[in-house]
């Protein structure tokens, strides 16, 4: 559902069909456990999937009205416990992971190629006042959905590179996470960028430092070829670049904005520490918290829709959203099953990592970087972006692959 073009503008303002499936997924789990009457989580499953619930339901219980608190948990239910537990369970063995993850390859794959194809031709999302900005079928009003999932796929394929795979499977991987490097430069996404590099990097350190070795200079001469040999770096990529490490002394508007908005979520946590200001109560307060270096939105035109302003109505870090609007008691109890599931899947890398003697099946090390990676980089991204837009449902998957991993992997195997 992920490759259709969204509909409505993709301006996040109501589901998709992706949104759809993910309750039918859930709803197939719930009846095959029904069916099978087993008992669906482990000890500690349970209490990692509960702990968010607490802080939801609180913060949901202190909204503003009824039906915003009712939306919110029923949004923040189903990306963090119901779709991430019903993709847990319904993973069987590390075939139905590897699945997943080149599921996930195949998707950036097309999503890439059409932004590629967008900064060729013009026809993608408005930067600097030339349409080139790609942002694959996510539309003008989500310019960070093609980066998310093209960074999925990096990740995903890196970690099937540097696993113990079969030798074809691992050449393909890589290959594939080489390829996705264009479109996710062409996104123009600094926090895709940076939280990628960090990932990445963490995988090579995982997974041997002589074979990050080897893998860095392969993509230096990927770099060299791409810049130097076709052009690809472009005045406005390098400048994107540079950007980078001038966030602080010179930041632009959109840097400008995101300070300002974290600013007024600290205010905002600072009147209601223990609890927050309810679900969905960022935008209510917003005004009365922000000071006047906020601007009223942002710009979004290009790849087929009209200019629009978008108003500014989350402060692009989700650790940030959760104490505002859930407190210090939603931030412990949501961050600490996403610490959970990091530090488990952890442990199951370091297992996986050991030799294996005898005839036993191999332990799941690229499952292993694969599930540890993709947390790694949501967790890294989301101190400055939060959950919105038809990629999200794409998040729901990435926890419940990794709660796999830390939480079930070792009941399943290779079968």
């Amino acid at each position: 559902m992920m490759a259709l073009p969204v509909s409505g503008g993709g301006d996040g303002g109501g589901g998709t069909i992706a949104d759809a499936v993910s309750g039918l997924v859930v709803l197939y789990c719930a009846i095959r456990l029904v069916r099978d009457r087993r008992r669906p989580l482990s000890r500690t499953a349970a209490v990692v999937f509960a702990l968010p619930v607490v802080g939801i339901a609180l913060a949901a219980a202190g909204a503003a009205s009824p039906g915003a608190g009712i939306t919110g948990l029923v949004r923040y239910l189903q990306i963090f416990v119901l779709v991430p537990a019903a993709v847990m369970l319904l993973i069987r063995d590390r075939r139905d992971a590897r699945l997943v993850v080149w599921s996930l390859i195949g998707l950036a794959l097309w999503q890439g190629a059409i932004g590629v194809h967008q900064y060729v031709t013009g026809t993608g999302a408005s930067y600097m006042g030339e349409e080139i900005r790609a942002v694959g079928t996510f539309g003008a009003a989500d310019v960070m959905g093609m980066a998310t999932v093209v960074s999925f796929g990096v990740v995903s394929a890196l970690g099937l590179a540097l696993g113990a795979g079969p030798g074809r499977q691992r050449t393909v991987a890589a290959l594939c996470s080489l390829a996705l490097l264009l479109p996710l430069a062409l996104s123009f996404s600094r926090g895709a960028w940076i939280a990628t590099a960090v990932t990445c990097g963490a995988q090579l350190a995982l997974a041997g430092m002589r074979r990050a070795v080897k893998v860095f200079a392969v993509v230096a001469a990927a770099s060299v070829i791409l810049v130097g040999g076709l052009g690809v770096g472009t005045a406005m990529l390098q400048e994107r670049i540079s950007s980078i490490t001038q966030v602080a002394d010179a930041p632009d508007q959109s840097v400008t904005d995101r300070y300002t908005m974290w600013a007024a979520a600290v205010d905002m946590w600072r009147d209601q520490p223990l609890t927050g200001v309810g679900l969905k109560g960022f935008p209510d307060h917003r005004d009365g918290n922000a000071s006047l270096a906020l601007s009223s939105g942002s710009d979004t035109e290009g790849a087929g829709a009209a200019f629009k302003r978008q108003p500014l109505l989350s402060p692009h870090n989700m650790y940030l959203l959760i104490l505002s609007e859930q407190g210090l008691l939603g931030l412990l109890a949501l961050a600490g099953s996403w610490l959970a599931l990091l530090v488990c899947g952890l442990r199951g890398l370091f297992r996986a990592r050991r030799p294996v003697r005898g005839p036993l099946s191999p332990r799941g090390l690229d499952c292993a970087l694969v599930a540890c990676g993709l947390l790694t980089w949501q967790l890294v991204d989301f101190a400055y972006a939060d959950i919105g837009g038809p990629s999200t449902a794409l998040t729901a998957v990435l926890f419940g692959l990794g709660a796999w991993w830390a939480l079930a992997s070792e009941e399943a195997g290779d079968r």
